[in-house]
Formats: structure tokens, C-alpha cells, sequence
């Protein structure tokens, strides 16, 4: 199952500078969840508990959320269940139609780069 972590709590959240991804390992007793990172903070089952809402999510990247800020994310309007899990942990879900971006079969995360800039 896919999963996803409050974008922007502990470490691990961000693609950085030199393009690495830094990836987070969660744990549970059970092969079905509750799943938490070291830390201790809950991760976030894409869809949910239902496999048939799971599988849907998924495949319409609703794991692929992009983070803008600690706690605040950039993701697909058609991934229901999931956004609103999301927001109830908490973090600002910031919904855009997928029309244009799904052709390239990315999400928000990963159908954008990152910048790099000097200070103003």
C-alpha cells in the first residue's frame, strides 16, 4: 500500500538541494496498520482502510502530493478520501484539477522541479 506522511512534521519530507529524495520507514505490529515512523508519527494510508478506495487513490496519484510548506501540500481534487485523511491529521490541502497535469501520468509531486535561487 502506498503511503503517505504529514508532509512537512520530522524529517524526510522534501526533495533537496542536490536532488535526493530523503525517505521515511514506518513500522507496525500488524501487517495491517496503525503504521508510524520512528518518531512515532502516524503515516497516512493513501484511500484509506477500504481496498477498493486505496486502489482507486493510488492509481490516481493520491499519494503524490507535493509539499509547498510544513504541513501544507499540493494535491489532486479527485483523490477524496485520502485529502480529507490528510485533513484530519491536520495539514492545509490545497486541491488543483487533474486534467492537464494526469496526462504526463504525474502528480503534483511529480510533475514539478525544484528551484533554486539566490536570496533577493
Amino acid at each position: 500500500r502506498a503511503l503517505a506522511c504529514p508532509a512537512g512534521q520530522g524529517e524526510g519530507q522534501t526533495l533537496d538541494s542536490f536532488g535526493g529524495y530523503n525517505i521515511r520507514v514506518c513500522r507496525s505490529r500488524n501487517p495491517d496498520g496503525p503504521y508510524e515512523d520512528s518518531l512515532g508519527q502516524d503515516m497516512i494510508r493513501c484511500g484509506g482502510a477500504s481496498t477498493i478506495d486505496a486502489a482507486r487513490e493510488q492509481w490516481n496519484d493520491g499519494a503524490n502530493t507535493l509539499a509547498v510548506a510544513p504541513g501544507e501540500i499540493i494535491t489532486y481534487i479527485r483523490n477524496h478520501v485520502t485529502n480529507s485523511i490528510l485533513r484530519d491529521h491536520g495539514i492545509t490541502v490545497h486541491e488543483i484539477p487533474s486534467s492537464e497535469l494526469s496526462r504526463g501520468r504525474g502528480g503534483p509531486r511529480c510533475m514539478s522541479m525544484p528551484l533554486v535561487r539566490d536570496g533577493i
